[in-house]
């Protein structure tokens, strides 16, 4: 049995609206776990993603990081934990005026000094590494194109090698194809999943689309109005389940795979 990486506990988020996006969440992850997390749109899935990283501050509950609670994180000790948390986003986040390669490497910041990330002063073997990385996403013909010359999918792989470049323990993926035509978003899917499992990274990826989830978790993790509502393997996933999740019949759900009746 895996040792257990993320341990979330009663976390509850209320935004300063009024909005409670989290509602006394609470589970475990173990390592090489490839956990989706769906629900609806205000759900609370970016809000459990980004707690995790404590890019958002939770209201109250407890999250450790191999073994270490990051709530309570600050400066060097916050970075440092962090190098162990990438993150691939729904639009890229590339520096777009900068080459694909150069965008890989900012995987790597957190591993080095203020003034040598400015100047870019990375080690060879960081670069190698690097090209490395661009040739297993086939885009090793790209290495020197400016970012914003690429297409969608290519973008999110160039993300995706980034994120594999920190040296990650754990993935986040903020819905990583709501932004993709089906056929690109596969490719995205497949190398997400190969990259993680060989190298036995966590990853936990939000998404919209039921049928891919069902492809690709080892784990679903179902959130609705801010708690989870389903959490086991997709095959005991069942339509009253999903109906329940999203809250309406499942005839007004697109859903292209085949589904799991329970």
């Amino acid at each position: 049995m895996e040792k257990v990486i993320i341990k979330a506990s009663h976390l509850s988020k209320v935004y300063s609206n009024g909005v409670k996006a989290l509602d006394d969440v609470s589970f475990e992850i173990r390592e090489g776990e490839f956990v989706v997390v769906i629900g609806p749109s205000g759900s609370g899935k970016s809000t459990l993603l980004r707690s995790i990283n404590k890019l958002i501050d939770l209201t109250s509950g407890t999250i450790s990081i191999d073994d270490e609670e990051i709530q309570n994180k600050k400066g060097k000790g916050l970075r440092l934990l962090r190098r162990k948390i990438a993150m691939i986003f729904q639009h890229y986040n590339l520096v777009y005026r900068l080459s694909v390669i150069q965008n890989v490497l900012h995987g790597r910041l957190g591993y080095m000094s203020n003034i040598k990330g400015i100047l870019g002063k990375y080690s060879e073997e960081d670069k190698l590494n690097a090209v490395e990385l661009l040739k297993e996403i086939e885009l090793s013909d790209y290495i020197y194109n400016r970012a914003a010359s690429l297409s969608g999918g290519q973008k999110q792989r160039v993300g995706i090698a980034r994120a594999i470049m920190q040296s990650p323990k754990i993935i986040l993926c903020d819905e990583p194809i709501a932004s993709l035509d089906p056929s690109s978003s596969k490719i995205i899917m497949d190398i997400i999943y190969d990259m993680t499992k060989r190298r036995n990274i966590t990853s936990i990826t939000n998404l919209h689309q039921i049928d891919v989830a069902l492809k690709y978790a080892s784990r679903i993790i179902g959130l609705s109005k801010g708690k989870i509502v389903f959490d086991g393997p997709p095959g005991a996933l069942d339509n009253l389940t999903i109906e329940k999740i999203y809250n309406t019949p499942i005839k007004n759900l697109i859903i292209n795979g085949e589904m799991h009746n329970g």
